[in-house]
């Protein structure tokens, strides 16, 4: 008979990274990981990389969830996105006055949202991570529909101001990658790592709820 694969706990409060997996035939249950993503930031240093910011950030957000005694046995996946523009790694803006003043600054250029995705499997005790890059181009939204963008609060729920999935979509012109990424998590990538751990992505759509 086959092997049951392990149940997925998500290690995110995202509802699209939720309903994205939902979408994907997946059952997760979600354990929000409570890191201090500025002290992970500060930790690292002014010279990380965004890629190494999105990578440790997803990575301290599974291994936080992995360390819970409710999710033994369970393959915990923790996922962080950030939008890298202009050589600078943007998360979730702090007041609105600095959405509008990104978005002033965003539109009608480009920017690279990556994903840092981490699973841990705690079945095994295996780890795999990797991070996902996507270039957006962002369309040129006037000064009204950026003010009206805003005041929505959708821009400050979510790194890089934006949404593809919701309000914000209609200000992207085009990307260049997988969407799913966009979105929160790519489900090409989390299949890849997946396999790297030994499950079988594809299992999951013939397991029940549970």
């Amino acid at each position: 008979m086959p092997t049951t694969p392990p149940p997925i706990v998500l290690a995110s409060a995202s509802p699209a990274r939720l309903s994205l997996l939902r979408g994907a035939g997946f059952d997760p249950r979600v354990v929000v990981s409570g890191v201090d993503e500025d002290a992970i930031e500060e930790a690292l240093g002014p010279d990380a990389t965004p890629y190494e910011v999105a990578l440790a950030l997803g990575k301290a957000k599974c291994q936080a969830v992995a360390a819970l005694p409710e999710t033994d046995g369970a393959l915990v996946i923790g996922c962080d996105s950030i939008l890298e523009f202009q050589g600078r790694a943007l998360g979730k803006p702090d007041t609105p006055q600095e959405a509008v003043a990104r978005w002033y600054a965003m539109r009608g250029r480009s920017g690279v949202l990556l994903t840092g995705h981490w699973l841990a499997d705690r079945a095994t005790g295996k780890e795999a991570g990797e991070v996902a890059a996507t270039v957006v181009h962002f369309g040129e939204p006037s000064d009204e529909e950026v003010l009206a963008y805003v005041a929505t609060g959708e821009p400050l729920r979510v790194a890089g101001a934006f949404t593809i999935d919701g309000l914000g979509g209609a200000f992207v012109d085009r990307l260049e990658g997988d969407h799913s990424n966009v979105v929160g998590l790519s489900k090409p990538l989390l299949r890849k790592l997946m396999a790297e751990l030994g499950l079988n992505y594809t299992a999951y759509w013939q397991t029940p709820a549970r």
